[in-house]
């Protein structure tokens, strides 16, 4: 029996998806906190019609896809390469970030500068996503529709970002 309104997703959350690391963020135009760490959970999504095989997604192929971007990002210093008043610079093997008169330095090799304005849950959840989409070709799959990419930043605090794949 064939139910044409039904929709479809996979989702995968698995302990080992998560990863330490540490960051600040500015609020409220000047407001800048400390240096802090998280050990952050992430899980993802993926919506669309069933395939000749009654699947959406691979599981694995998600999973394996999430795992490598958590591995990444897993112990290092977060960093935003767009925020307006927070400046990172490379030299060498070190990296300077600047807000105001505060001035970090950390080892080149310890950190991941990411292209967002902030180091926020929400954007580090699209960023996570638009990563995803782009190394598993998810736009190519024939009717996939939406990815959803949630980031734990603290027990009990999700932050979710939807991401159009059509």
């Amino acid at each position: 029996m064939s139910d044409q309104s039904a929709t479809f997703g996979v989702r995968v959350i698995k302990d080992t998806l998560v990863f330490s690391a540490a960051h600040f963020i500015t609020f409220n135009g000047n407001v800048c906190e400390r240096l802090h760490g998280h050990n952050w959970r992430v899980e993802a999504a993926v919506e669309g019609p069933l395939d000749e095989n009654s699947y959406v997604f691979d599981f694995i192929a998600l999973r394996d896809g999430l795992q490598a971007i958590v591995h990444e990002l897993d112990h290092r210093v977060l960093l935003p390469d767009s925020h307006p008043m927070i400046r990172v610079a490379t030299e060498g093997q070190e990296v300077t970030a600047r807000f105001e008169q505060r001035r970090w330095v950390f080892p080149l090799e310890d950190c991941c500068i990411l292209p967002v304005q902030n180091t926020t849950a929400e954007l580090i959840s699209r960023w996570i996503g638009n990563t995803l989409i782009s190394r598993l070709n998810l736009k190519d799959r024939h009717g996939l529709t939406r990815l959803r990419v949630s980031v734990e930043e603290n027990f009990g605090q999700w932050a979710d970002c939807w991401l159009p794949l059509c």
